[in-house]
């Protein structure tokens, strides 16, 4: 991933130097267990301790000539142990050690993740709590609905980051494993003894079964699901971009005194953060696609998901923890304008309140057919500009046949937004307990 989209800690978590000692974490977790088993002597254990160590340039200089990574690698650090360096990677192949230290990648990158979804839920949480009874109106289609508050919007995400949060922590423990079991996955030079201690040293559990490499249904549903949490923080900028459009301009992204819109119009103000958000969301759900497709490998293995995988793997990682960031950001210092949000509300003339119309005319007698009717009637005429400059509100109070059945107090009960509010603080409680 370029450096524009790359947080340092999650950088240094897929850089080559940490790829590289992650594999001698590894090589050495297995030659310590294979000399308290009595398979690799002693001696050699504690020189691999004691001298083991590799540059990525001798490392990189070395398959420039093999042509093959790992024994690039062993041979590189072999050459710092010295003859000893005979037991290192015994009874191992390539794809022990680089599926397990991979898993151990992704244990590091998946603390990083998970922090970054617990300040965003934190982030929505308080803003929730802060605009939970400021009404705005709720669309759908685009189109005015109902009523709602800017706070329920926000919960809505909060509860929805939650389900993201429960459906990580599975995807990472399911990813948490390793294997050492060799080239087809059969043990055929160590036991099944042996992979248990080692990756219970390098506090990993261990994969049931396997082939020569850990399968990748697992990295799939890891990637599947940062893949649907970045749709959730893309639906999230969809809706502050539109928000922030001129024509409805009830919250925007924070601007600063010094920051430009454009090299031609100095009055734009663009939803930039957000359009970067959904742009790279598109990125990482089009790498689970790949990540679903290095599912199938032939037999015990090929390794057609291999040059994939070093693109998918830390790009999707890099790129959520980016967005995660990002959004926390965006809703923290998003600019909220209720005043807006209420002239929005109100810019129908009560047409919101068609259906608490409806209902109250056929409670009162009317049958649904024409109570429906009769409102869309006014409704319509309101909408297209045929009332003679009177609201919706306006040609309601004045029908006959709406008086003869609704007193002007029931009316004034049908166009209150408290009523169509009230039940706001339940929904807070359904989501947060007895923190709401």
């Amino acid at each position: 991933m370029i450096a524009r989209y790359t947080r340092p800690d999650m950088g240094r978590i897929w850089s080559e130097d940490t790829k590289y000692s992650n594999w001698l974490r590894v090589e050495l977790a297995a030659t310590d267990v294979l000399a308290r088993a009595g398979v690799v002597p002693a001696e050699a254990a504690t020189a691999m301790r004691a001298r083991a160590s590799f540059t990525v340039e001798r490392i990189h200089a070395i398959e420039e000539e093999t042509r093959h990574d790992v024994l690039a690698f062993t041979q590189a650090v072999a050459e710092q142990v010295g003859p000893e360096a005979r037991w290192l990677h015994y009874g191992l192949t390539s794809t022990d050690v680089v599926d397990t230290a991979q898993a151990l990648a992704f244990v590091q990158a998946s603390a990083i993740i998970r922090d970054g979804i617990v300040r965003l839920m934190d982030v929505l949480r308080r803003r929730a709590m802060e605009f939970r009874h400021t009404p705005a109106v709720g669309r759908t289609h685009g189109v005015h609905a109902e009523p709602t508050t800017f706070g329920l919007k926000l919960l809505l995400w909060f509860a929805e980051m939650r389900r993201n949060l429960q459906r990580f922590d599975a995807a990472a423990e399911d990813l948490r494993v390793g294997k050492i079991s060799g080239a087809v996955g059969s043990f055929g030079h160590l036991l099944p003894e042996h992979e248990e201690a080692i990756c219970a040293d390098l506090g990993l559990r261990v994969a049931e079964v396997s082939t020569q490499v850990l399968q990748r249904d697992r990295h799939a549903a890891y990637i599947g699901t940062l893949a649907v949490m970045c749709s959730t923080l893309d639906k999230i900028a969809t809706e502050v971009r539109h928000l922030q459009r001129t024509e409805v301009r009830e919250a925007e992204e924070f601007f600063s005194a010094r920051q430009k819109g454009s090299s031609a119009m100095p009055h734009k103000r663009n939803p930039i953060t957000s359009e970067q958000i959904c742009g790279l969301a598109r990125v990482v759900r089009g790498n689970s696609q790949v990540a679903l497709e290095d599912v199938a490998l032939w037999h015990e293995r090929d390794i057609s998901h291999s040059s994939a995988e070093r693109v998918i793997l830390p790009d999707t990682c890099i790129l959520a923890d980016y967005l995660l960031q990002k959004t926390a950001t965006l809703i923290e210092k998003l600019m909220v304008y209720p005043d807006r949000m209420l002239r929005n509300l109100e810019l129908t003339g009560g047409l919101v309140f068609s259906g608490q119309l409806l209902l109250e005319l056929a409670a009162a007698g009317m049958s649904r057919e024409d109570a429906y009717r009769l409102v869309q009637t006014h409704a319509m005429r309101a909408w297209n500009g045929e009332s003679g400059g009177l609201s919706f509100r306006d040609l309601v109070r004045a029908d006959p046949a709406i008086a003869k059945l609704l007193s002007p107090a029931t009316l004034d009960d049908v166009f209150e937004y408290k009523r169509q509010l009230r039940n706001v603080d339940a929904v807070f409680a359904r989501v947060l307990g007895a923190e709401a």
